[in-house]
C-alpha cells in the first residue's frame, strides 16, 4: 500500500484524507440513524395508551424525551400542554413541528459532507491524472546536453503512475461515498415521513387531551 502511495504521489494525499473522513461518516451516520435511536416501533402507541387518561407527569415526560428523536418530538407536546393545559391547537402543532425540524437537521448531519466527498473525490482524481499527463509531457521534453525529442524513462513511467494511480483510487472513493449518501438520504426521508405522521396523529390526540 506504501509503494502505491509513494508512486501516485502528492496528489492522492487529499484523496487519502477523504477517504478516511468518508469512513467517519458512514460509521458514524450507521450508528446515529439505527431504529431504535430514531423511531422505535411501539413508542408511539407507548405514548398514546400512557396519556390516555390526562397528562403524564414531567418525569415520564423526560423518560420520553430522552428515548429517541421521535420520543422528543412526542415529549414537546406535553411540555406544552404542562405549560398551558388550554392551549390552542395551533400552538401544539407549532411546539410539534419546531422540534420536528431540529430533530430533522440532526437526522441529515453530515449527509451533506458524504455527499460532498463524493463529488469532489473523481475530481481530485482528475487532478491527479492531469498532474500525472504533465508529467509525462515534461519527461518527453529534452535535457540539456542531450538533444531534442530524449525522453526520460523514469519520469514517463512517473507520471502514468500518477495518472493513473490518482484516477483509480478517486473512483474507489467517490463509489462508495455515493452508494452510502444515497441510503443513508433515503433512510433519512422514510423517518422523516414515520416522524411527520405519528406528529400528526399524536396532534390529534392532545387535542382531545386539552378539552
Amino acid at each position: 500500500m506504501l509503494s502505491i502511495i509513494q508512486a501516485a504521489g502528492w496528489p492522492i494525499w487529499p484523496l487519502l484524507a477523504c477517504s478516511v473522513l468518508a469512513v467517519a461518516l458512514i460509521l458514524e451516520r450507521f450508528v446515529s440513524l439505527k431504529v431504535s435511536r430514531v423511531a422505535p416501533p411501539n413508542l408511539l402507541d407507548e405514548a398514546l395508551t400512557v396519556s390516555s387518561q390526562g397528562i403524564p407527569t414531567a418525569d415520564v415526560v423526560l423518560q420520553l424525551e430522552q428515548n429517541s428523536a421521535l420520543g422528543e418530538v412526542l415529549a414537546s407536546g406535553f411540555k406544552a400542554l404542562h405549560q398551558n393545559p388550554h392551549c390552542s391547537e395551533a400552538d401544539l402543532r407549532a411546539a410539534l413541528e419546531g422540534t420536528g425540524r431540529s430533530v430533522a437537521a440532526r437526522l441529515e448531519k453530515y449527509l451533506s459532507a458524504l455527499g460532498t466527498i463524493a463529488s469532489a473525490a473523481p475530481l481530485l482524481g482528475l487532478l491527479g491524472t492531469v498532474i500525472g499527463m504533465i508529467e509525462i509531457f515534461g519527461s518527453q521534453g529534452g535535457s540539456p546536453g542531450v538533444g531534442t525529442g530524449a525522453s526520460n524513462p523514469a519520469l514517463l513511467a512517473h507520471g502514468i503512475s500518477v495518472a493513473l494511480y490518482n484516477t483509480a483510487f478517486g473512483l474507489i472513493v467517490a463509489i462508495p461515498s455515493l452508494i452510502f449518501w444515497r441510503y443513508f438520504r433515503s433512510r433519512v426521508d422514510a423517518y422523516l415521513l414515520t416522524l411527520e405522521l405519528a406528529a400528526e396523529r399524536f396532534a390529534r390526540h392532545l387535542s382531545s387531551l386539552r378539552k
